[in-house]
Parts: structure tokens; sequence; C-alpha cells
């Protein structure tokens, strides 16, 4: 099993989005192991985007992630990483593919709606971030009805 953090940005919460996107990785059998509305502060986010700090757009990032509430996800899943991003769809809404949330919901180049961690280490990272308290761990009966225990369990 993998876990993921994803972060519903302002824009999906202005937009009334939040449960729609939501919804799209429990129905992909996603297994939610940690939620909750917040509002991120500026000594968060320069903690979450440290990689970006001398990049041109983190100043307007960092303005735009701390304006608005935001939902943090911890999903768990065999390849939760990969099946994450590719819901998401590309990083500009312009550019993504229909059938994934910002190619069906977003347009834009600075407000994508969604963030999602990008490999294992940064999964970790960023969990330790936004969940300190940890995250909750279940039985979840649906995996029973999601993965062939044959299969792709015993691969884990």
């Amino acid at each position: 099993m993998e876990r993921t953090l994803i972060l519903l940005k302002p824009d999906a919460l202005q937009r009334g989005l939040a449960g729609e996107i939501l919804a799209r990785f429990e129905k992909k059998g996603l297994k939610i192991v940690g939620l909750k509305l917040m509002k991120m502060s500026a000594e968060l986010a320069a903690k979450h985007y440290e990689a970006h700090k001398a990049r041109p757009f983190y100043p307007g990032l960092v303005k735009f992630m701390t304006s608005s509430p935001i939902v943090a996800i911890a999903l768990e899943g065999i390849g939760a990483i990969k099946i994450c991003r590719n819901l998401m769809g590309a990083t500009f809404g312009a550019d993504a593919a229909a059938g994934t949330i910002r190619g069906d919901f977003g347009v834009s180049r600075s407000f994508n709606l969604v963030h999602g961690s990008d490999g294992p280490e940064a999964a970790a990272r960023e969990l330790g971030l936004f969940f300190p308290e940890g995250l909750v761990d279940f039985e979840f009966g649906a995996y029973r009805w999601i993965y062939d225990p044959d299969e792709e369990l015993k691969k884990g």
C-alpha cells in the first residue's frame, strides 16, 4: 500500500468542487486515511513549496494558497501516487485531458484546483507537514472488492 497527499486548493473550494473532486478519488478505490479543512499558514506554505522559493511564481503561489481554505487529504492504495496524478491530469487545465479533474474543471495556468505528491519521498514529507498528528488506519472492507488478493496484494 502507498500513501499520498492531495490538496484541494482555494479555487476548488471557492468554486464548490471539493465534494466532486474527492468523490473521484473515492470512486477510483482509494482509501481516505486523513482529511481536514484548514487555512494554510504562510509558514506551512513556505515549507511545502520550499523547492520553488527561487522561482518567479513563488510569491504568487504562496499568496494564492493562503488566500482561502484548502482541504488536505491523505489517500491510500496500491499505486496511489500514480493513480492520483492520472486522475488530476496535466498541471495546466488547458493541457489536461478530458476526464481528468483539471481537464474537466480547469483552464487556468495559475489556478489548477489540486496538488498531488509526485513521488514516495515527497508524499512522506508532505503527509508529515499536513498531518503531523498522524493518519487513521482502519480496515477498509472495499479492498476485497477493489483488489484481487491473489494478484495485486501479493505484488504489494
